[in-house]
Formats: C-alpha cells, structure tokens, sequence
C-alpha cells in the first residue's frame, strides 16, 4: 500500500527527467528504491515490535502454568487448571533489556479459543505445550486445537513464531519430541483433507476460501507454514523433581531468540 501510494510521483519525476542525462535518472530512481524498501522495512519492523506477547496454549494439564511460574520464579509451585489468563514481564537471561510479555491462556476446551482469539493479534510468538507422557492418548485433540490455531486469518497474516514445547520429559514414558513432530504432521494432514467447509477464524467469521493447510496436493509438513516452526523437549517439573530446577535451556534459547 505504501509503495503503491509512491507510485504517482515516481511517475511524475519519470516524467520530469524523461529529456534529462539516463544516467542521472538512473541513480535516482535507484536512490528512491532504496528509500522506499527501508520505508516498507520500517513499516513491517514497526508492526512486529508492536507485538510482544508470547502465548502459552495446549490442553488441560500440558503444564502451561507450571512452566510459566518456572520461567518467572525458576520455583516449583503447585497448580490447578486454569479459568483465565495470566501475564507478566520475561526479561531474556543473555540480555535483560530484551524482554516479551509471557501470557498463560486457559487450556480448557470451552475457555481456549475465546481467551485466544482476545490475544492473538498481540503474538509475537506462540508456545504450544505438549503432554509428552498422554500425547499418545490425546493427539487427536493436540492436533485439532493446532489446527484451529494455524488456519487462524490473524496468526496467517502475522505468521508469529511456533514452538512445539514437548513438555514432561522427566517422565519415562514420554514421546520424543522427532516422534510428536510426525504424529502430528499426519493428523493436521488428516483434517487438512476432511475439512471442506471454508475456514473460519477464531470470532466465527468465515474467509469465504476452502480450508488450506501446508501446499495443496503434497502431504502436510511444519516447513510449509507461513511461521518458523520448532519442536524443543523440556520439563517444567525437573528430572529432580520439585527440590530440583527445570529442564527447558532450549526454550529459554528460544525465548531469547525471539525476545
């Protein structure tokens, strides 16, 4: 829009220096390129700082609100499920003066989307938490509220950052983060097919286009997003448990990477 609004008096400077020396017009209709691509980079710089929330979302007992009290306190703390959301400050630890707003959203199947669809036009990033140990048992609603999520027209358009937080890795029987990474890329391909209703965003608005996840007629990997994609293992509790630290270094990593 911006370029386009440039375009009537490029015109006219054409115009101008039609009859003048090529080579002067030449250098400033270079100059003037150049002007307007660090206009546009400013402009898209300027929509992306403006975003600094980092959404924490997954089901009920993925262990979002552990992890955020532990990416804010580093202390265990008991939970329950959460019925709204909280937020705070997370200053990166390689550089304090980075810093994003951490927000818990409510994993609740009645509460997700509406606490989501307040927040996610904010998201510079988004944390999606897996329970690594009932991963198995729940993939197919894993991948279901994944999927509301990244046919989202706002998450779309802004294309934040996804980190796939494969969380309870002290636990034996966890799923590795490579095997929760396939799972799901063969539901979200299953619901890529048996979706044939346009998409609708998260406030019930239809886009009026059929349903498209990944590249039409090639089966559904993370790297056809529009958004980088990570997957991280990690543990909010700790492999000592609740005396011990967390274990999730490659999700501060990350949270600094992005901050």
């Amino acid at each position: 829009a911006m370029a386009g609004g440039l375009e009537p008096h490029m015109e006219a400077l054409r115009r101008e220096l039609r009859a003048s020396d090529p080579t002067v017009l030449s250098i400033l209709l270079a100059l003037l390129a150049v002007v307007v691509t660090f206009l546009i980079w400013r402009f898209v710089q300027g929509r992306r700082s403006s975003r600094k929330a980092v959404l924490l979302l997954g089901l009920c007992d993925a262990g979002k609100t552990l992890l955020f009290a532990r990416l804010l306190t580093g202390k265990y703390r008991d939970t329950q499920t959460s019925i709204t959301d909280s937020s705070a400050v997370y200053r990166a630890s390689n550089d304090k003066s980075a810093s994003v707003t951490l927000i818990d959203l409510p994993g609740h199947e009645s509460l997700r989307l509406q606490f989501l669809e307040r927040f996610k036009a904010a998201a510079r990033a988004i944390v999606f938490v897996v329970d690594s140990v009932a991963f198995q048992r729940e993939v197919k609603d894993v991948a279901e509220f994944l999927y509301q999520v990244l046919v989202d027209s706002t998450v779309l358009k802004n294309a934040p950052a996804l980190l796939i937080a494969c969380n309870k890795q002290d636990v034996t029987m966890a799923k590795s983060a490579k095997l929760i990474q396939q799972q799901l890329e063969k539901e979200l391909n299953t619901l890529r097919v048996t979706r044939s209703a346009a998409p609708t965003s998260l406030d019930g608005s239809s886009t009026g286009a059929p349903a498209q996840l990944g590249k039409k007629g090639k089966d559904f990997d993370f790297s056809q997003l529009p958004m980088k994609v990570e997957f991280v293992e990690c543990s909010a509790r700790g492999s000592k448990g609740e005396e011990g630290d967390a274990d999730f270094e490659a999700l501060e990593k990350w949270l600094a990477k992005i901050a």
